[in-house]
């Protein structure tokens, strides 16, 4: 499931209990071992509460299934064939104890594919007993069981076709633990498909679950409050602050009812309510939020949670230029995981990295290159148990200073080891393709044109296999791919890209935004390269009164788009069979006819390309 707690993701675990009615399974997100892990229980809910984390990070991709398969089948060559008959499964005795072989097989953490075979003949055998007619919550149970060991493979998809079957299984009406049971394939399910970074999909998991769970405990049942804030978090990584705001508010209003002041639990709610708030760019309510929540950890005895909040703070500082105060919340953070944590932790290679982005802000370059050397050293040699996932982020962290620094060429390498570290991770995909954007962006800007769009295909290719074809980020994506093209003088191409790019921003950030005028702005520029002056002219005149409209005239990009339709105006009365505008004029309209060739240092400012 979604979790906003690190930066860092951590792999699929697997655990299925020997009793009671509770499946947990957790994905690759962005939350700290252990936490996060949705239970269902007919009895009241007690779990750990993560705590709030400086920032989010999307960790999301589609895994390697080839080489998942491979490992399987290495595996079942080395384990002996479980050999049952057949007729057996319809012995109404078979299925429970099949299923408590599957658990059991799982709990050793030794043979998964036994454990798999268990459990497929137990979801066989329930299925053949269940009476007609009659709903069968032990099928549900192992259809959940079975899904959570395909998760455990590496065997996404597999797993969802499963929990697709097994939330049919279960009648509402018949009773609390159908509903029960239907929650929990729910959750499970949009567990899985936040796995193979199906967000939407996820989302609409968690909302169908969280109202089986109003409907048979009502609003204010604290364990509604966990599965809303479950719910927030997933909007969060979905970049939808609003919705994720209103069920933080609703988590907050259930903790007022049922828990103490200055509770854990609404310690850690406060915490994602300030993440919420500051990626809302509301920095002075972010900043009360985490002060209450540092009060609630302090009040617990949580002293790494209020380091981890003292972070926090110091990045909202951060970004209301409040240095000084930024200094001392870092710092106060540094003190506390050196000493409990130890010097080459990387939560302490985390505070460098903060610091580093200060003092760059503030123009001590020598301050802040000393602090990326010494996160660094930490990420070069992690403390045992620090995972890839974890390297990876803090390498993507300091190749982003180095790329303000304007050292593009260290950045790339930082960029590339991050790659390589999550390229054989399941679950991953995602987050490598935010990387390979980035390099794209690199290369782009060093004038390796050919290099920047091999990098732009691969993450839209990524992500397209993922489900992420909606989001304001690919529409970016492709922007900044069309923009590649027209470099490389692949103009048509370009020009399919910019409009692919523009219908995905109109609907996500509609069309008064900037980064959709920019788009217009470099869709009517390819229009015009290719001849197409009518198109173009449309386009313009259509930027033009939105800007008139909506945003006003004193921007200086509506006197450029103005001069650039009264000139393409101008043509337009010509002769019709005008040659296409030459690219050398596109990159810059008042450049005289020097030569044919177009050097890689060409900026696409003259008639509005913008990167």
């Amino acid at each position: 499931m979604p979790g906003i707690v690190s930066e860092k993701a951590t792999p699929p675990r697997l655990s299925v209990p020997s009793s009671d009615w509770q499946i947990r399974t957790t994905p690759p997100d962005v939350s700290e071992p252990g936490t996060n892990s949705k239970q269902i229980s007919p009895s009241p809910i007690s779990k750990p509460t993560p705590s709030p984390s400086p920032s989010t990070s999307r960790a999301k991709p589609s895994p390697d299934r080839n080489s998942c398969k491979k490992k399987q089948s290495t595996v079942a060559a080395s384990e002996p064939a479980v050999s049952i008959d057949e007729s057996a499964l319809d012995n109404p005795d078979l299925g429970p104890f099949l299923l408590k072989l599957a658990r059991d097989m799982i709990a050793s953490g030794d043979g998964p594919n036994k454990a798999l075979d268990y459990a497929i003949r137990a979801s066989k055998s329930f299925e053949r007993c269940a009476v007609e007619g009659e709903p069968s919550l032990d099928l549900a149970m192992s259809l959940h069981v079975l899904a959570a060991i395909y998760c455990s493979l590496g065997l996404f998809q597999e797993a969802i076709l499963v929990l697709e079957r097994a939330i049919k299984v279960p009648d509402i009406s018949r009773g609390a633990d159908h509903a029960l049971a239907a929650f929990s394939g729910y959750m499970q399910l949009g567990d899985t498909h936040s796995m193979v970074s199906q967000l939407d999909r996820s989302i609409q998991c968690y909302k169908e679950g969280l109202q089986i769970q109003i409907d048979a405990l009502g609003e204010t049942d604290p364990r509604v409050a966990e599965t809303c804030r479950y719910l927030a978090e997933a909007h969060v990584l979905a970049m939808q602050f609003d919705e994720a705001e209103k069920l933080c508010n609703q988590t907050l209003e259930i903790h007022h009812v049922h828990s103490a002041p200055a509770s854990l639990q609404e310690a850690a709610d406060r915490g994602l309510m300030a993440l919420i708030c500051e990626a809302k760019g509301d920095f002075e309510s972010a900043l009360e939020h985490l002060v209450l929540a540092s009060v609630g950890m302090m009040a617990n005895g949580q002293d790494s949670e209020v380091a981890a909040i003292d972070v926090s703070i110091g990045n909202i500082y951060q970004s209301l230029c409040r240095f000084d105060e930024a200094v001392f919340s870092y710092q106060k953070a540094l003190t506390v995981f050196k000493s409990s944590k130890g010097d080459n932790h990387l939560s302490v290679a985390s505070v460098y990295v903060r610091l580093a982005d200060l003092y760059y802000k503030t123009g001590k370059l020598r301050e802040s290159k000393s602090y990326c050397e010494n996160a660094l050293r930490i990420h070069n040699k992690p403390v045992p148990g620090t995972t890839q996932e974890e390297i990876a982020g803090g390498l993507s962290e300091i190749a982003a200073i180095y790329e303000s620094m304007n050292e593009p060429e260290e950045a790339l390498k930082l960029l590339q080891r991050a790659m390589k570290l999550l390229e054989e991770k399941a679950g991953q995909q995602s987050t490598i393709a935010g990387i390979e954007a980035r390099v794209g962006v690199i290369y782009y800007m060093i004038g390796r044109y050919a290099k920047a769009l091999s990098s732009f295909e691969s993450a839209v290719a990524k992500l397209k296999a993922s489900g992420e074809r909606k989001s304001a980020f690919f529409g970016m994506l492709l922007n900044q791919m069309g923009l590649a093209c027209v470099q490389l003088f692949k103009i048509d191409e370009a020009a399919e890209l910019f409009e692919e790019a523009r219908g995905i921003l109109e609907q996500d950030c509609g069309p008064c935004h900037q980064d959709t005028l920019g788009v217009y702005s470099n869709l009517a520029a390819t229009y015009d390269a290719t001849g197409r002056t009518e198109d173009a002219i449309e386009t313009l005149e259509y930027v033009l009164k939105l800007r008139e409209e909506e945003l006003g005239t004193a921007n200086p990009d509506f006197d450029n788009e103005k001069y650039r339709l009264t000139e393409l105006l101008k043509q337009a009365g010509r002769s019709s069979n005008r040659k296409a505008k030459s690219l050398e004029n596109l990159i810059d309209p008042n450049s005289k006819k020097r030569s044919k060739k177009v050097t890689t240092k060409k900026r696409w400012g003259g008639l509005g390309f913008r990167v």
